[in-house]
């Protein structure tokens, strides 16, 4: 488990953390606005943000028109290094598979955006970034946030970049719910919509899995209330087994059971113990293990709990239709088959809601047994339906 050094005489001691990722919060590699004091970020809470940074990548050239603005929105665990080498893992993009040159979302002819979301970890304001009122990190003072909040502040980025309305806003999982939010309160700046993988609303079995994670962040002794930044110890071992709860979600049995089974992880029988003895065991191990060494354990805290409170019908009078009235934006919605995490059935509410509104909207189920996570892997089918979608679309407005 990270921040252990196995001594050897087989005794262990706790060593300085790896702030790899911590050190990405002050000074990111990657593009940065930061918005004055005297300019707060209202949120949702009623409180307020200010000073406030966001951090930012972005791909290919803006049109004279300024007509070809993608703006992708990422997940939980996501960032803004969507098709660049990530500063911190050093591998490539979460979303290299589908965006750059002549790929599906084609860097030759459209300008692509991602910024890292209010709350995250990797240079944009959070609760590891300083608190003006203190000077020190904000830890558990950072208010707590809303997707609503991340892309208002989003909103402040695409005005910095001069950009009246994005040819597109697309975005899986969490991203998605942020697609859906610019639809609802940013109406006449969207051009065309991709919610992928996504819900209107988190269920409680999703509030329920992420409670369990932000549980064993906060039982860990490290977590130190929150407290944890200049010291010389992380929750890691918390946040690892956060991930790992979390990481199941991801995934469908078929594809567990497939990959996985019930084999043995470098031996041939049971080793009568608590050790990784089966190859899941030892896969979510491995997927704790090097989370923790790019993620901040408040971060998480805090980006959960925003995606607990969405819930896009509540906001809008009880009645979803009403967050898309008035909307003339082109949207193609997108569920996979064995995505038990956001079903099919809850990408299929957003679709009724838009018929409720005469909305231009199109609707794709893809048969994948890759789980939740199919949006991030090789889904041809997946791949063509972006490329339409986007090509048609741009094709409307001329863009070559």
């Amino acid at each position: 488990m990270a921040n252990l050094e196995i001594r050897t005489d087989g005794s262990a001691r706790q060593t300085p953390p790896n702030d790899a990722a911590l050190r990405q919060v002050n000074d990111p590699q990657s593009q940065v606005v930061r918005f004055p004091a005297d300019a707060p970020l209202r949120l949702d809470s009623g409180r307020e943000i200010a000073p406030l940074t966001i951090a930012y990548q972005t791909y290919g050239k803006l049109n004279a028109g300024k007509s070809n603005a993608i703006l992708i929105c990422h997940a939980l665990t996501g960032d803004q290094h969507v098709a660049n080498e990530h500063p911190v893992t050093h591998k490539g993009g979460w979303w290299s598979t589908i965006v750059g040159p002549g790929k599906p979302i084609d860097t030759d002819r459209f300008f692509v955006i991602c910024a890292n979301i209010l709350g995250g970890c990797m240079g944009s304001t959070g609760p590891a970034s300083p608190n003006p009122a203190t000077g020190k990190p904000y830890g558990v003072e950072f208010p707590v946030i809303t997707i609503g909040d991340m892309v208002n502040a989003q909103a402040r980025l695409i005005d910095h970049l001069g950009i009246d309305r994005l040819f597109s806003v697309i975005g899986g999982s969490m991203g998605g719910m942020q697609v859906l939010q610019w639809c609802a309160r940013y109406k006449e700046r969207v051009f065309t919509a991709m919610p992928i993988a996504t819900a209107p609303w988190h269920t409680a079995q999703n509030i329920a899995f992420h409670e369990v994670g932000r549980q064993a962040v906060m039982a860990d002794p490290d977590w130190q209330g929150g407290s944890y930044y200049g010291t010389e110890a992380r929750p890691s071992r918390g946040l690892a087994v956060a991930r790992m709860a979390a990481h199941i979600t991801y995934l469908s049995e078929k594809a567990l059971q497939d990959k996985f089974g019930r084999g043995l992880q470098n031996r041939d029988a049971h080793s009568f113990s608590f050790d990784a003895d089966f190859k899941i065991e030892s896969y979510l191990r491995h997927q704790g293990s090097t989370f923790v060494d790019r993620f901040d354990a408040n971060s998480y805290l805090y980006i959960t709990r925003a995606m607990d409170y969405f819930d896009l019908e509540a906001e809008y009078g009880g009645k979803l239709a009403n967050a898309f009235t008035g909307t003339k934006t082109q949207f193609c919605v997108v569920s996979f088959t064995s995505d038990w995490l956001y079903p099919t059935r809850d990408n299929k509410e957003i679709v009724k809601a838009l018929n409720g509104v005469a909305a231009n909207v199109s609707f794709v189920e893809i048969e994948s047994d890759k789980g939740h996570d199919a949006f991030l892997l090789h889904e041809e089918e997946f791949f063509a339906t972006v490329r339409g979608f986007l090509n048609a679309a741009a094709k409307k407005l001329g863009i070559a």
